[in-house]
């Protein structure tokens, strides 16, 4: 079981991956969240657009300056 509270149901709208990185898109209805996970982890997951997955936020913080 995850402990983390913030868990958001969406769909993998973008998946680029990079040497190491890979960012993935999900589109969770009316905001898109962005993650950045290693490629390996991407690439076991077998992360596709259009994949029904669920993203987890787990922070201390999030910081916006302007």
């Amino acid at each position: 079981m995850l402990s983390a509270r913030n868990q958001f149901q969406g769909i993998i709208k973008s998946v680029k991956l990079g040497n190491v990185m890979a960012e993935i898109i999900v589109d969770v209805g009316n905001i898109e969240i962005v993650s950045l996970i290693s490629r390996t982890s991407a690439e076991q997951l077998g992360l596709k657009v259009g994949d029904a997955v669920k993203t987890i936020i787990k922070s201390t913080e999030v910081m916006i300056d302007k």
